[in-house]
């Protein structure tokens, strides 16, 4: 199985919180797991986030990091091209969505997986419009 996951599931192998153990178990079934290319600066900009909260301290923040981007090695990233921005543009114009958000739809659109995942109602609604299963990890 083909598991495409937003920032906002992938976040959760790493930080626990509700939806973390749905997606450790997605993580388990799928054959193959599959980001955007804008995950890993996203991942790092939550992590820092909960620095600046302190409710992550910056020695954890490290390891987290390390974590995510040895485990960024063993995932397909499906890049930003001009097919996916030109996707985006529909998107935004149809549903409820920021521009990032918009980009992760499209990318998954792109790669055709058989579950797309996500913490995210709105962007999730649109998923599932666009032709997406989904499993929503919120």
């Amino acid at each position: 199985m083909k598991v495409f996951m937003d920032t906002s599931a992938f976040a959760k192998r790493y930080v626990a919180e509700s939806g973390s153990d749905a997606v450790m178990a997605l993580c388990q079934e799928a054959d193959a797991l599959v980001v955007s290319a804008i995950c890993l600066p996203e991942l790092v900009a939550t992590l820092c986030r909960l620095v600046r909260e302190k409710r992550l301290v910056k020695a954890d923040y490290r390891k987290l990091k390390i974590a995510a981007m040895a485990d960024l090695d063993d995932v397909d990233i499906c890049q930003i091209t001009s097919r996916v921005l030109d996707s985006t543009v529909p998107l935004l114009e149809a549903y409820v969505l920021r521009s990032l958000d918009a980009l992760h739809v499209a990318c998954a659109l792109a790669v055709e997986p058989d579950i797309f995942a996500s913490a995210d109602r709105r962007q999730l609604l649109a998923a599932r419009r666009a032709g997406l299963q989904i499993a929503d990890v919120s």
